[in-house]
């Protein structure tokens, strides 16, 4: 990755657009979700987890999926969630495995990152997920103090 990093500022010196463009640019786009989501063998997106936002080009994006507790299967099961691009059968960006490898019903907060340019124009970003076994019913399970996240900044300049 090329980095585009902004120039040390001194005292009486002309700050210029330039040099104003590379700093971040912060949120550009957040879901949250407090509702709770019961997972299938199917990777959907969970509830509430789409954002669409204005990419420019030449800019990295860091995207940033959180799932406060994964309830896995009462089996040995894997329990996953993925950043995508567009929509739920859209390109992977990158994905995370809890992998509950006993016979016991088990809970772990996931969480997914990856940071990448776009072209420029509208991107939609989604969060899915799936399990490999729907035994006791898993779930993604969120509330008002465990809210579901995902989240789009601007990070400056490639």
């Amino acid at each position: 990755m090329a980095i585009n990093p902004n120039t040390d500022f001194s005292s009486g010196a002309v700050l210029t657009a330039a040099q104003q463009n590379r700093f971040p640019r912060g949120v550009m786009a957040l879901a949250t979700s407090t509702t709770s989501y019961t997972l299938t063998t199917t990777e959907t997106i969970a509830t509430g987890m789409t954002v669409t936002f204005t990419a420019v080009a030449n800019r990295y994006y860091r995207i940033t999926y959180f799932e406060p507790q994964a309830q896995t299967s009462s089996i040995s099961s894997n329990t996953t969630i993925t950043i995508r691009q567009t929509n739920a059968a859209g390109t992977v960006l990158n994905n995370t495995i809890f992998a509950n490898e006993t016979a016991a019903l088990d809970q772990s907060g996931m969480f997914c990152t990856r940071t990448l340019t776009f072209s420029a124009g509208s991107i939609t970003v989604v969060g899915c997920a799936k399990v490999s076994a729907t035994t006791s019913s898993p779930a993604l399970i969120r509330d008002s103090t465990r809210q579901a996240q995902l989240l789009v900044e601007d990070i400056g300049p490639a």
